[in-house]
């Protein structure tokens, strides 16, 4: 058996390994008995004859454990849809103890006691400017939809319902009340780069209760200067209540020094109409260009960019969820300056020259949501998106080097399964520069997800996720090579040998989450089994190197804390490189993830990653 055999051979078995206790609910189950069990004959009766709540119905009610509070909460909604708005009230729960079926509830864990006394509330303010109706406005009922999202957007609020009821003085009225849940804001973390090196880092999401998040971190290496560095950071959500986020952020570590300004507006809601930011750096000293750039400099860069963007939507569609679209057109420039850079060379000579970037696109988006629950978060309301985003950009880059048109098309979807308990998403996208009519730095990319609905494995809920991500790089520079490193390819793979132009990664990941809690901790135990296929961008992919990882682990999260889910994993390597180990073991915080977005956004090139 060959070294592709057997590598194909282990990540087979570790599918059907992972697909042997995965037992779906059927179809008729999940869309027939189960739910008319939920929902009385009556209420499916009114439910087919009134569009808005075969809506909810159909598209935003997902599984049969959070479908009554939810239909009951829009139905009570549309029953009251048009009445006047005689009052608002905030209600705040303490983070631990309360539910919002029982929001007199009291914790009797001590610690959970002492949490609940020493942490600062949300103002009351910072909730107000993020609502979306007034006293006086009519109820709009997929308006109050749209607000629990956006509020359940803020990272120091774990959850919200928005309830209404009508005024016992006058029957055309409604009082409305928003029951927020917090999260306890301060958290810290510890990070080891290697044994060298690693950071301490402190940070609190919700500072006084006024919605902001500043953090700080100290920054070591032993090997390096300076041995101890310092980034922080400080951010404010939904500035004066029209949606506009500033960071400011400084750091002098060994990895880097500079300063940034960030400030922006983005299409968060259907019916936003402009968008924009601006972003301003100056980095005096760096070993990359991003964050987590495979791509790093011996000497380090001395480099300035100002990067300014602006857009405006036009609704061509319906006002409703069903049918909103939004025609984006917008424009952005960016300058880039360098002070110190490597030497230039006939391969490199564009990575680091001065430009000036104009880029213009013309996009359409249509997006609706659905609430579902257990798929990234652990119990939590998830607001999963549903629709489409196409894309046209096309760039000028006014380069010391040599002048190049761009332009790229980028095609996405997540309307590939009507079935509502699971998810598919599918994009698409070509994109290049062009020098002297050839392509140039091009890349063509494919990716799919696919997120099951639930399962039962014993008493225990599951779910199965899929990935397929494909890059092909076309006319890349020598130096700019895909690598299998965790985020991109192979989780917990470090390799340097397997690089190359062309990319494709299939992974499944099985995930079971436990019902039982300890001290509001949720524990999820999943396994994995990830390929890759790399190579040369000049041979066809299936006759590249191949690598892959299996194994599992389990994760720990409390939606109460702000600090990440904490994960334990152990991993094989077949047939790996010998730069990387064959088997391996992390214990570390996750980075926050999304999910896939239909959202309109800045111009940008694909990102070749």
């Amino acid at each position: 058996m060959g070294a592709k055999s057997y590598i194909l051979f282990i990540f087979l078995l570790a599918l059907v390994i992972q697909a042997q206790g995965e037992h779906f609910l059927p179809d008729t189950t999940a869309t027939t008995s189960s739910q008319n069990a939920m929902f009385p004959d009556s209420v499916t009766d009114k439910i087919k004859q009134n569009s808005f709540t075969r809506f909810v119905y159909e598209r935003i009610v997902s599984e049969k454990s959070h479908s009554n509070e939810l239909f009951d909460q829009y139905e009570r909604l549309e029953s009251l849809e048009g009445k006047k708005i005689a009052s608002i009230t905030i209600k705040q729960l303490d983070i631990f103890g309360p539910t919002f079926e029982d929001t007199a509830k009291v914790t009797d864990v001590g610690i959970e006691k002492f949490a609940n006394k020493v942490h600062t509330r949300t103002s009351e303010r910072i909730i107000q400017k993020n609502i979306l109706f007034h006293v006086g406005d009519e109820l709009d009922p997929e308006r109050i939809l749209e607000n629990e999202r956006i509020i359940r957007l803020l990272p120091f609020i774990k959850d919200v319902r928005i309830r209404a009821k009508v005024s016992a003085m006058d029957t055309s009225y409604v009082e409305m009340t928003v029951i927020t849940k917090d999260v306890f804001a301060f958290g810290m973390r510890a990070r080891f780069r290697s044994v060298d090196s690693g950071e301490i880092e402190m940070y609190n999401q919700n500072i006084w209760g006024a919605g902001h998040q500043i953090a700080a971190a100290a920054v070591t290496s032993v090997d390096e200067e300076p041995n101890v560095g310092f980034e922080s950071s400080y951010s404010i959500n939904n500035i004066r209540g029209h949606f506009v986020n500033l960071s400011l952020a400084y750091a002098n570590t060994y990895r880097r020094e500079g300063v940034l300004l960030d400030a922006e507006k983005q299409f968060l809601r259907t019916s936003t109409k402009w968008g924009g930011g601006l972003v301003s750096y100056r980095l005096f000293r760096s070993d990359r260009f991003y964050e987590n750039d495979a791509l790093r400099f011996e000497e380090p860069l001395d480099y300035r960019s100002f990067d300014a963007w602006a857009g405006y939507a036009f609704q061509v569609g319906g006002n409703t969820s069903q049918d909103n679209l939004q025609l984006v057109l917008a424009g952005r420039y960016r300058n880039l300056n360098f002070y110190e850079r490597p030497d230039p060379g006939e391969d490199n000579n564009q990575l680091f020259s001065n430009s000036n970037f104009y880029m213009a696109s013309i996009a359409l988006s249509r997006r609706y949501y659905i609430r579902d629950h257990h798929i990234l978060g652990y119990g939590i309301t998830e607001d999963i998106p549903k629709g489409f985003l196409h894309e046209f950009v096309l760039g000028f880059d006014d380069n010391e080097a040599t002048d190049r048109w761009y332009s790229h098309l980028y095609f996405s979807s997540g309307n590939l399964i009507n079935y509502k308990p699971s998810y598919m998403f599918l994009s698409v996208g070509l994109g290049s520069f062009f020098n002297a009519n050839r392509m140039e730095q091009g890349q063509f990319e494919l990716n799919w997800n696919y997120i099951s609905r639930q399962f039962r494995m014993g008493a225990q809920l599951g779910r199965q996720f899929l990935k397929l991500r494909y890059v092909y790089g076309i006319n890349r520079f020598d130096q700019e090579n895909l690598t299998l490193k965790n985020n991109y390819g192979i989780r917990g793979f470090y390799s340097d040998e397997a690089l190359g132009q062309q990319r494709l990664v299939l992974s499944t990941e099985t995930v079971i989450f436990q019902r039982k809690s300890i001290l509001n901790f949720n524990f999820a135990f999943f396994g994995f089994a990830d390929l890759g296929i790399i190579g040369s961008a000049d041979e066809n992919i299936f006759t590249q190197n191949y690598y892959t990882g299996i194994g599992g682990g389990v994760r720990l999260r409390n939606e109460s804390l702000i600090f990440r889910t904490i994960q334990l994993r152990l991993s094989f390597y077949p047939g790996h490189p010998p730069d990387a180990s064959g088997f391996g073991f992390s214990l570390r915080e996750l980075s926050g993830t999304s999910f896939y977005s239909f959202q309109p956004r800045k111009p940008e090139p694909l990102q070749y990653k």
